[in-house]
């Protein structure tokens, strides 16, 4: 029942004498019915972007198609599936780097290369959690100059709120270009552990991110612009970084932080 429906109701019923547990009968009823709203709608726009062109990737029940990115297997203990979503388990004991990366290299690449696609997902992250979502993903440029971890364009998945990267820099938060383009003005939040509607396009030489159904970055390869910005960024000695491959990975990261996604599915343009 619409929630709407339901307050009406009880505004309609108020005069009556209502005893106590009618009223947190009420009150729970109005809770369910938004989460299973919630849930629905969800539903609903997996299902019917299925049918115009869009290909799931993880479907809630197994991990096929994927595998660690620079080897044939998933890795072990950083990624598993829970209430039918993709988990980026913790992991505080593994070996890391001084970046915070995992040493023994965890993220988690589609055994597939995409050139002009538009992504979805929906993410939810712990608190002060960290992860991002790559694409223009070169594996031999990773495996060569980043041990193991990708390297690519990326979707910030971030705590902005908590985590100190957020604080230090606004091409850090969430949703933005990493350590490149910071999201607009109109980038809002689900609160951390509610989940967030995600969208990245890649088409020619033009990249877009969505968040939660607003355009909240966009820019345009081989610009001055974009160059300049290329030049400055923590890349700057890896000048084939920003090159716009002919196809490339899409990659999950392992940051070490709790982090979820669901609904992934991409289609091409």
């Amino acid at each position: 029942m619409n929630q709407s429906l339901v307050m009406k109701l009880f505004t309609r019923l108020q005069p009556m004498v209502w005893s106590t547990g009618m009223l947190l009968f009420m009150v729970a009823f109005v809770a369910c019915s938004g989460a299973d709203q919630a849930d629905m709608e969800s539903a609903e726009m997996s299902s019917s972007e299925t049918g115009e062109g869009w290909e799931v990737l993880f479907d809630g029940e197994s991990l096929d198609g994927w595998r660690g990115i620079g080897r044939e297997d998933i890795p072990e203990g950083h990624w598993t599936i829970e209430d039918g979503a993709l988990r980026k388990v913790a992991t505080d004991d593994v070996a890391r780097l001084p970046d915070g990366q995992p040493a023994a290299g965890g993220d988690l690449l589609y055994d597939r290369q995409f050139s002009n696609f538009e992504l979805a997902f929906e993410w939810k992250v712990s608190p002060g959690a960290n992860s991002g979502i790559k694409y223009n993903v070169s594996e031999e440029l990773s495996m060569t100059q980043s041990n193991n971890a990708a390297l690519g364009f990326e979707y910030q998945i971030l705590d902005n709120e908590l985590h100190p990267d957020a604080a230090n820099d606004p091409n850090r938060h969430a949703a933005g270009l990493y350590d490149l383009i910071p999201p607009g003005s109109n980038a809002e939040l689900s609160p951390v552990g509610e989940w967030n509607r995600g969208r990245i396009v890649f088409n020619g030489n033009r990249g877009e991110h969505w968040l939660n159904g607003e355009l909240v970055v966009e820019y345009e390869l081989g610009t001055h612009m974009m160059n300049r910005l290329l030049r400055t960024s923590k890349w700057e000695n890896i000048p084939e970084f920003g090159d716009r491959r002919p196809a490339g990975y899409i990659v999950f990261q392992d940051h070490g932080d709790d982090v979820w996604y669901r609904n992934i599915r991409v289609r091409g343009l």
